[in-house]
């Protein structure tokens, strides 16, 4: 599931996905909150999945991220 996330994100802010780890940052990134907004997006849709508003203002990282989909397919 990572790398499928991994790959999302770096699709979604033009990056190469060998800078992008489990660690990495959206700030380390350069993302902003629009960036960030996409992502969610893109990965709701991916994952058939929701976050909410809560949710989204936590993400920080791509474990975030993963934290989050993970939680909501329970």
């Amino acid at each position: 599931m990572e790398e499928k996330i991994i790959a999302i994100i770096a699709e979604e802010l033009g990056r190469d996905e060998s800078e992008i780890t489990v660690d990495t940052t959206f700030e380390e990134l350069d993302a902003d909150s629009l960036d960030l907004f996409q992502v969610i997006n893109t990965l709701e849709e991916e994952f058939d999945v929701e976050f909410d508003n809560d949710e989204s203002a936590d993400i920080k990282s791509v474990a975030d991220v993963v934290a989050c989909i993970k939680a909501a397919q329970e």
